[in-house]
């Protein structure tokens, strides 16, 4: 299985539920565009935009503007339709290439002076690479604008580099979900928790029943342990605080700190604890063998009540499931430890530029607007932005309103996935490494050794 780091998790999961033959059975909502099952609709739908904040940048008729991305089919095809607009109204025409090997490629010809006009980033880590390069460019004042008036903070510290900011966001994914069946919580009176106590609270009486209440699978080929390094990361973010996690990412805090223990041992309440898992597939070990696809499926069997798992997770349930806060099954947001914090682990791209003609001003603008990010919503299905300006209503299932509904919380705070940020030698080997022997009886001081031991000097 190819792994690409950042938000690659997205693809993972969805390549691996259209190569088993399945489909995107998120809701009525989508089937009723008529899409035959792709997820996307008639770019003739979106209409046209208003064109008079592109007459800045001069006549633009016959240009071309070249974009460089590990999006590729099936999603490249709602990211191409979601362009017309800006084509119709400015003449310029897109040039889309997708590359599964993009963010070792993009490196590769950054370095050699051969850049893309636009790349989508989709990991910091890598960003500050093609910056370090001297080949990108500063995005245009007009880009700043809008990232400033439709993201958070957050959102446009992680597109600046040494104080320079070069890249908008682009799509995002949450991984703070909890999935569950809205019938199962109707008929026992469960109640969505807000707390992590809540939480807790819930897992001991779905256990009280007899029931394992949650079900977990790390296994992914080459990248098997990586679903518990989110685990991890979400506990951190939850009871250390997000400025603690920059600090634990950056390697400014050791990884075998008391804080990485605390998150840690908390997921061990979870994940080793005989009572509350893994419904439906074994024992506690059982979590390593069971391929992170096939996991969560136990809810709908009825083996299991809870499946922390990325919004990503719905491509995996089979097209007569129907994904839905009435439906089969749905999710919920990972609670903080009070109702008023919410921090929100993901993932998600960047617009960096490596030319700044007036056409590729143009179209970073563009995509920076909440113009182009509702256009997207109306011709995809599994994509979300962070962009304030999204209606949610536009989005076509209800797992992406969810996300959209999350990241536009003004107690949000986003976090990226943190092993996407480490050195590969620890965010996509020690950690998912390390993380599988811990699930496997490994005790986690001499996980948390490990990895630090990992970290390189």
């Amino acid at each position: 299985m190819f792994v690409q780091r950042g938000s690659s998790r997205s693809r993972i999961a969805l390549a691996g539920a259209l190569s088993a033959g399945l489909v995107l059975g998120l809701s009525a909502c989508a089937d009723s565009k008529d899409d035959g099952g792709s997820g996307t609709v008639p770019a003739s739908s979106l209409g046209a935009i208003d064109c008079t904040p592109y007459t800045a940048f001069g006549d633009l008729k016959g240009k071309e503007v070249s974009i460089y991305t590990g999006i590729v089919t099936p999603e490249d095809a709602p990211q191409k339709q979601s362009y017309k607009p800006f084509e119709d109204c400015t003449g310029v025409t897109i040039k889309y290439e997708g590359d599964k090997a993009f963010e070792t490629q993009v490196l590769i010809r950054a370095e050699a002076g051969n850049p893309p006009d636009v790349a989508f980033v989709p990991q910091p880590g890598l960003l500050q690479r093609l910056v370090a390069t001297g080949k990108a460019k500063e995005a245009p004042a007009e880009t700043a604008a809008l990232v400033d008036k439709n993201f958070g903070a957050d959102w446009k510290a992680y597109g600046t580099v040494d104080g320079k900011f070069y890249a908008a966001p682009l799509g995002a994914n949450v991984k703070s979900l909890v999935w569950y069946s809205p019938k199962e919580f109707t008929d026992n009176g469960y109640t969505v928790p807000t707390t992590l106590a809540e939480l807790k609270t819930l897992s001991d009486k779905i256990a009280a029943t007899g029931k394992k209440p949650w079900c977990a699978g790390i296994s992914s080929g080459e990248a098997t342990g990586w679903p518990m390094t989110d685990w991890m990361e979400d506990f951190y973010l939850r009871l250390n605080g997000v400025d603690a996690y920059d600090k634990w990412v950056k390697h400014e805090t050791p990884f075998n700190s008391p804080e990485s223990t605390k998150a840690l041992d908390a997921v061990g309440e979870y994940l080793k604890n005989d009572k509350y898992v893994n419904g439906g597939l074994g024992d506690v070990k059982s979590i390593a063998s069971t391929t992170f696809q096939d996991a969560g499926l136990q809810i709908i069997e009825g083996a299991c009540s809870l499946h922390r798992q990325a919004s990503f997770y719905a491509a995996n349930f089979d097209k007569n499931t129907k994904v839905a806060e009435d439906g089969d099954v749905y999710a919920f947001y990972l609670p903080g430890e009070t109702a008023d914090k919410k921090p929100v682990l993901g993932g998600g791209e960047f617009v960096l530029a490596f030319a700044d003609r007036p056409e590729v001003k143009a179209f970073q603008t563009f995509l920076a607007t909440d113009t182009w990010a509702n256009a997207k919503a109306k011709v995809s299905s599994g994509w979300v932005s962070a962009n304030k300006g999204l209606q949610i209503s536009n989005l076509v299932n209800p797992i992406d309103q969810l996300s959209a509904k999350i990241l536009q919380d003004p107690n949000a705070q986003f976090r990226f996935d943190g092993s996407d940020m480490m050195p590969a030698a620890v965010g996509s080997n020690a950690f998912w490494k390390q993380a599988t022997n811990w699930i496997t009886g490994q005790d986690t001081k001499k996980t948390l050794d490990a990895i630090e031991a990992a970290w390189p000097k």
